[in-house]
């Protein structure tokens, strides 16, 4: 039996990648501010490991942030910063020789439009690490993204045709063959199936954790639009309605909550980039939704409240990272409880 957990469940740490000189941000320093904002909050709930370059990076980024006992360190090289998508799938496998496994999918650069050789080799650099030697691991040769599958953690896997069954992916197998994939690796007993554009700047090909979210098993929080002027306003119509039409394993209807789009954000270029409050972190005690000093910030933190009642609601200003076609979710990855590190040792 597999059992792909939900992000609400107790995690042991959130892992991130600090920025780079070398990357792709043209602003650095706004892009590190937000990170000392998101690495500071995620401590004060939980241990936070950062990933960065060699020694000197660590140095740099050690100066950045204030003595803290939660936050621990792996040097290892990486392209980008976007951990959802390149670190391993922590997933319970309950057999006899294991009783979970870290996954290591392959990553191909989102469809092979970014350098990406670094990135794909990560997962293997944090399997050697101490911090997670011990644990059973697996390499499969199937392309995924973790930004690409949502669970409930009860079999439900939420995803999208544009992003899973692109052709720049996993070319060699059917549709058919794919949802197989995701069913035997992840273990999933029923897959809801949006069909559904990216949005405007994102070059993911239409990750669900830009658009669709489970909150809890029954309510799902998505990106909506009541501008008819917007250019988003038909499509994200139309993946309302797909979301209308699921049921949730009992056959009940989901609760949905929409969470509007902030005011279009355009690059340098003009290019519109992909705001969106879909793509909030799940942590212990708390929920971190990314905001972009935009009057549709407030909207989406009062419904997320609603959402999770127990858990505190902290707005993270996440408008640099956006420059970069990612926000908050994407540039994390949390490790459930059930993944004992050996981050004390």
């Amino acid at each position: 039996m597999i059992r792909f957990p939900a992000e609400w469940e107790p995690q042991s740490a959130v892992i991130i990648a600090w920025p780079h000189h070398s990357g792709d941000f043209t602003d650095l320093s706004s892009v590190e501010a937000a990170y000392r904002f998101i690495a500071t909050t995620i401590s004060r709930f939980q241990p936070l490991i950062i990933i960065c370059k060699d020694a000197e990076h660590q140095e740099n980024i050690l100066t950045e942030l204030a003595a803290n006992q939660a936050i621990h360190f792996i040097q290892a090289d990486y392209n980008d910063i976007w951990v959802r998508d390149t670190v391993f799938l922590s997933l319970e496998w309950q057999h006899s020789k294991a009783t979970l496994q870290l996954v290591n999918f392959v990553f191909n650069g989102w469809g092979n439009k970014y350098p990406h050789a670094a990135d794909d080799a990560l997962n293997l650099a944090l399997f050697a690490h101490p911090f997670f030697k011990g644990h059973p691991t697996a390499t499969v040769s199937f392309v995924l993204e973790g930004g690409s599958v949502e669970s409930d953690g009860q079999g439900t896997v939420m995803t999208t045709k544009n992003c899973l069954f692109n052709p720049n992916r996993n070319p060699n197998l059917s549709q058919d063959a794919i949802a197989s994939q995701v069913q035997n690796y992840l273990g999933a007993t029923r897959i809801l199936w949006v069909e559904q554009d990216n949005l405007a700047g994102d070059d993911t090909d239409a990750h669900i954790d830009t658009l669709a979210r489970f909150c809890d098993a029954g309510t799902i929080a998505y990106s909506s639009c009541d501008d008819s002027e917007d250019a988003h306003y038909q499509s994200l119509k139309n993946m309302e309605a797909q979301l209308k039409s699921f049921k949730t394993e009992a056959g009940e209807p989901y609760k949905l909550v929409a969470l509007p789009l902030p005011k279009a954000i355009s690059d340098e270029e003009g290019q519109r980039l992909p705001a969106n409050y879909s793509n909030f972190l799940i942590i212990n005690g708390a929920v971190l939704v990314p905001v972009y000093d935009d009057a549709m910030d407030a909207v989406a933190l009062k419904r997320l409240a609603t959402c999770f009642p127990d858990r505190e609601i902290i707005a993270v200003p996440c408008r640099p990272l956006v420059h970069q076609y990612g926000s908050l979710h994407c540039a994390s990855m949390q490790v459930p409880a059930f993944v004992k590190l050996n981050i004390n040792s």
